[in-house]
């Protein structure tokens, strides 16, 4: 859950294929589709590179295989999460938190300088690079709302975490040290809890999806190692990805 929850920083909009797109390294590229989720979500070669570009610390002179196959994992993820997002009513984030959003997000970066140099250089616009915050703010606040907002764990489930998963790590991490009593992080571990159950929910939701859509590969290089979910034949030529076993948890960014 964290670590998609960490992707929803850069998610990317289908907005269909560009005629050209300004490559990493300078200069022009032409654009190419590389994925279709769902036989309408796009995935272009350019929205790999906008997903490169939020990231910090990755290379965007001549973009790294891995690099790319890991950002095309998580924008599958991300189509997934975004499409049934749309099928519930949400109140659209304000100025205020999209304000909030982009400084957290160039904030991850060393200077804002940095930040918007790899805008730049991946042809990212302002107008953009909004949108993607925005999206990525609907896609907390369902998240939020179809798996925290009724996540409830009792008193018991506290007591027993706090035996069986917070005493042990606290003694391997901080050995001889005195363990504090549970009433004294009782929130602490309730919160922990919490949060575990969440990211569960979450995994099983998106392993359920996966194994619902349509992913049709344009780009067998960077299928590679990809192939899961399975709801048929996907539009338009390549390889429909068939049903995975491999973890639901996405990749770290």
């Amino acid at each position: 859950m964290k670590r998609l929850l960490t992707a929803i920083f850069v998610i990317t909009l289908a907005q269909g294929a560009r005629a050209q797109t300004p490559a990493a390294g300078g200069g022009e590229v032409v654009d190419r589709m590389v994925a279709v989720v769902n036989g309408s979500e796009l995935i272009t070669y350019s929205d790999l590179l906008w997903q490169l570009a939020l990231q910090p610390g990755v290379p965007l002179d001549s973009p790294r295989r891995e690099d790319l196959r890991r950002a095309l994992e998580l924008l599958i993820d991300q189509r997934l999460v975004i499409h049934e997002a749309h099928k519930l009513p949400h109140v659209h984030a304000d100025e205020e938190e999209l304000k909030r959003a982009e400084a957290e997000l160039a904030n991850r970066f060393p200077s804002r300088q940095e930040f918007q140099s790899r805008l730049e250089r991946t042809g990212l616009t302002a107008a953009q690079l909004r949108e993607i915050i925005h999206e990525r703010i609907d896609m907390v606040k369902y998240l939020d709302f179809r798996f925290r907002s009724f996540t409830v764990v009792t008193p018991q489930e506290v007591e027993a975490y706090y035996k069986d998963v917070f005493v042990p790590r606290r003694r391997r991490q901080s050995p001889g040290a005195i363990v504090p009593e549970l009433k004294a992080v009782y929130e602490q571990v309730q919160a922990e809890l919490v949060e575990r159950k969440v990211e569960s929910e979450t995994d099983a939701f998106l392993e359920s999806s996966r194994d619902a859509a349509q992913i049709t590969f344009l780009d067998e290089s960077l299928a590679d190692g990809l192939l899961r979910g399975g709801g048929g034949q996907g539009a338009g030529a390549g390889r429909t990805a068939p049903p995975s076993n491999r973890s639901s948890t996405p990749p770290n960014p």
